[in-house]
């Protein structure tokens, strides 16, 4: 899949994910990009359904909040298991790929005749500099 021709409102959504510090919640997202015409919620959650879709943006289940991928930007990878590393003292997120992880997990779904769709692992705790 080639990289798609985003939308004004997913690239505004898409480039306030690139250039945060953090995850961001739709709300934080809605509220820094009100300036640019957006003014409702759905608005947000639109581009990010589709940021989503094309696996530019993840989803942090935990934080209920969004960050993008750190991965380089050929989008034409599967991500498999994506992995997430959170800090609780300062909210660093860290997004790394773990193939031996990746295929432990394979062979317990295959062993239970289970079809994942997605897999997200979010590791919570303090990152070196925290600790």
């Amino acid at each position: 899949m080639a990289t798609p021709q985003l939308t004004k409102n997913q690239t505004l959504v898409m480039d306030a994910l690139s250039h945060s510090e953090g995850p961001m919640s739709a709300y934080t997202i809605l509220d820094k990009l009100r300036d640019h015409g957006f003014r409702a919620p759905l608005q947000v959650y639109r581009a990010l359904d589709k940021l989503l879709e094309y696996g530019l943006v993840h989803r942090l289940e935990s934080l209920n909040a969004f960050v993008a991928c750190s991965c380089p930007h050929d989008h034409e990878h599967d991500h498999g298991v994506t992995a997430f590393t959170i800090c609780e003292g300062c909210g660093q997120v860290t997004e790394f790929h773990d193939e031996a992880i990746e295929q432990r997990l394979s062979t317990l779904t295959r062993a239970q005749n289970f079809k994942t769709e997605k897999t997200t692992i979010e590791i919570r705790g303090h990152c070196q500099s925290c600790a």
